[in-house]
């Protein structure tokens, strides 16, 4: 019986040492077989048709590869990087990669991307719209030439609808309910997505442009150095200020009177650095500054048309109304109607309040960084 138990050991022992050798060539083998081809094509893997037919893209071939590889995907030393003059967040890379402004031109999927606009548009031209607005806004589109990228901001959601322009298909459109133009600017036109933009407009979507040209309208606001513009109002329709009153007898003015005691110095508005917010249009510089003084919380803009000559100097000079190509305000409170009715107030009204009550806040905040400002450089 002993004999017997040392036999069955043994044998135990010459499997066990005969699995550990096999293990450890079969490992010694695979490693030869790895160094002798570091390198195998996907495209040579042959892999069932089911499986291949479930893919979404075609395997990669060699050539799909680059040639040129960076330090990411061979293995090499990522040079140590600090350039504290790159724009903030992008401090550890080389300045020949950082892209800081973008733009709003539509590309393709497909072919060389330096092929995929064959015209650059000069000026963005944006409107807040809703659907029951449509014609107008067709009308006023056909106003501009390709050298104005459209942007719709859509407050009432409807969108495909718009499909029934040929030109809405070549437009950009952002659907965000309720919501009001300067809000949209605020979020969407941020300085460095617009920039390459010359000129921006951003308008309401009850105008009439019967006598407006786009083309003209950019040669005048050059010839005479509008940095902050809008179209002449006709004296008849939804007229506010005299500023902004249409005159006959030229192209361009940036001076008015007023009723007395409305402007405590002549080169103040509303009797000159002065234009309303149903139609401005901005240089790329003016935007630049304006687009930081818009409030994320005063979503109306009440206030800024005053405030907009911070933004150039010498404002009196630099902002003024285009006479010869003007326009009529139609004066249509679309927006009203995307309130809510409450404490038995229509829903126009509570919008109204809202806007007369952001005017007061946006003066508020003005002059209290103002007062703070001077108080850092001990002029309080």
């Amino acid at each position: 019986m002993g004999t017997m138990h040392r036999s069955g050991v043994f044998k135990k022992t010459n499997d066990s040492a005969r699995v550990i050798i096999i293990t450890i060539l079969g490992v010694v083998f695979g490693f030869f077989i790895g160094v002798s081809f570091p390198y195998a094509s996907l495209n040579k893997i042959h892999l069932p048709s089911s499986l291949v037919s479930s893919l979404d893209v075609p395997l990669p071939d060699d050539n799909d590869f680059p040639r040129d590889r960076s330090p990411e995907t061979t293995g090499g030393n990522v040079p140590k990087i600090y350039v504290p003059t790159n724009p903030r967040g992008a401090e550890l890379l080389p300045p020949g990669i950082v892209v800081p402004e973008s733009d709003l031109y539509l590309r393709r999927l497909w072919g060389e991307p330096s092929e995929d606009l064959k015209k650059k548009p000069k000026y963005l031209v944006t409107f807040t719209v809703g659907i029951a607005q449509r014609n107008n806004i067709d009308a006023c589109v056909k106003k501009f030439s390709a050298d104005f990228q459209i942007l719709l901001f859509h407050y009432d959601g409807h969108t495909t609808e718009w499909d029934q322009f040929e030109w809405s298909k070549n437009a950009i459109h952002v659907s965000v309910r309720k919501q009001t133009k300067w809000w949209y600017a605020k979020r969407f036109l941020h300085p460095d997505i617009v920039a390459s933009y010359e000129y921006i407009f951003i308008w309401d979507e009850d105008l009439g442009v019967e006598h407006f040209n786009g083309e003209r309208y950019i040669e005048l606001v050059k010839k005479h150095g509008l940095e902050i513009s809008q179209p002449g109002l006709e004296p008849n329709n939804g007229l506010t200020w005299q500023m902004t009153k249409r005159r006959g007898d030229r192209e361009v003015h940036k001076i008015t009177e007023e009723k007395p005691g409305w402007c405590s110095d002549s080169h103040l508005p509303p009797c000159a650095a002065f234009v309303e917010i149903m139609a401005p249009v901005f240089s790329r510089e003016a935007w630049r500054c304006v687009w930081y003084m818009i409030q994320n919380d005063l979503v109306h803009g009440w206030g800024l048309d005053f405030a907009l000559r911070r933004c150039v100097e010498p404002a009196h000079e630099k902002i003024g109304v285009v006479d010869s190509q003007w326009i009529i305000h139609q004066v249509i409170p679309s927006l009203g109607s995307q309130g809510k009715q409450e404490d038995g107030k229509a829903p126009w009204e509570g919008v109204r309040a809202r806007c007369k009550n952001e005017w007061s806040m946006f003066q508020n905040r003005l002059a209290s960084a103002d007062k703070a400002y001077l108080a850092q450089l001990g002029k309080e």
